[in-house]
């Protein structure tokens, strides 16, 4: 169990410098909204509300996962938490794996009693163990929803990770029919396409996160970790592995129109925020924007929530967007 909380230790610590996120621009530059000097309304009048989950939440973007049970861990979540309750957005966890495992108490829901939470295990891992673990995932912590991570390029790169990926979609399809709570699958950097994600509405998923390149770049992170020379060069061409969310959300969108899509992957503030709800996003989630202000403070982790929220709201009165419905039909370039 030291070997995980080591691991998730480094994946903090790595996740917060620079050359470890995407190299490649993550394409929301490439979306432009046709601007509005004629928005009709005041920016008091901007209504960011939305529905996840089938409950009322401040405004369309969740906390993305970022942490696994590492040593600062809980005061990371802690934080979170803390924030999420205190700004009715939603959070999900990082991967319950390790706590789980060690038989660890996890005391989310203390700090965030009434918050929309998300339980979150690697979809290998519960092909390896079964709906069990799943059971215990979300009620260890009275989840909402679980959300399944897809991982494959990270587990391929990571010393020892997981390379039989056989009978996942079942694994993932017996958590959808079995458990009491939406099942919220994603990847964690590379993208679920349109292909996949029909495979993942028919086997009973009703919200995926596409998760698409960009943002933190997990490939880049196990790589650095990884010490075999020739696991490194086999590596080496599949770092920028991907698609864009810019491209995968409309695409998503139209070949399953009735599912419900997160946009994430290099979502950085809260232009990105509107540029993935025209694509067709219901919500979006950012982590690594948190990641510095949990290490600091509920506070800091509310003061980014406020900032984002702000830049949501100018971008809305930009494009003369009343509200997030109005938002979904702006005209862009």
């Amino acid at each position: 169990m030291t070997d995980i909380r080591n691991r998730k230790a480094d994946h903090i610590a790595l996740a917060l410098q620079p050359k470890h996120q995407a190299q490649q621009s993550s394409g929301f530059d490439r979306l432009r909204f046709e601007p509005n000097p004629l928005p009709q309304m005041a920016l008091e009048d901007i209504n960011l509300g939305s529905q996840f989950l089938d409950q009322a939440v401040a405004a369309p973007f969740l906390i993305g996962a970022m942490t696994g049970g590492c040593d600062n861990g809980d005061l990371i979540n802690q934080h979170l938490a803390e924030a999420a309750q205190a700004c009715a957005i939603p959070m999900a966890l990082g991967s319950q794996r390790a706590a789980l495992e060690q038989g660890l108490a996890q005391n989310v829901r203390r700090w965030a009693p009434t918050a929309i939470l998300l339980g979150n295990l690697g979809a290998t891992q519960i092909q390896q163990q079964g709906l069990d673990l799943a059971k215990r995932a979300v009620d260890s912590v009275q989840a909402n929803g679980l959300m399944i991570h897809l991982n494959p390029l990270q587990e391929l790169i990571q010393p020892n990770g997981d390379r039989d990926w056989n009978l996942v979609l079942e694994a993932i399809q017996h958590c959808a029919v079995e458990l009491e709570v939406p099942i919220i699958v994603k990847e964690v950097g590379a993208g679920i396409g349109p292909a996949s994600a029909k495979k993942l509405m028919d086997a009973g998923v009703n919200w995926v996160e596409v998760a698409g390149r960009g943002g933190t770049s997990w490939a880049s992170i196990e790589l650095d970790r990884n010490g075999s020379e020739r696991e490194r060069e086999i590596a080496a061409p599949f770092i920028d592995w991907g698609m864009d969310t810019i491209e995968l959300l409309p695409a998503v969108h139209a070949a399953c129109p009735s599912l419900g899509l997160i946009g994430s992957g290099g979502v950085r503030h809260g232009l990105d925020i509107a540029r993935c709800i025209r694509l067709g996003a219901q919500m979006t989630a950012l982590a690594q924007p948190f990641l510095a202000p949990a290490l600091e403070s509920a506070e800091a982790v509310v003061e980014k929530m406020s900032t984002l929220q702000e830049q949501l709201r100018w971008a809305m009165f930009l494009t003369g967007s009343q509200d997030i419905s109005d938002l979904r039909k702006a005209p862009i370039q």
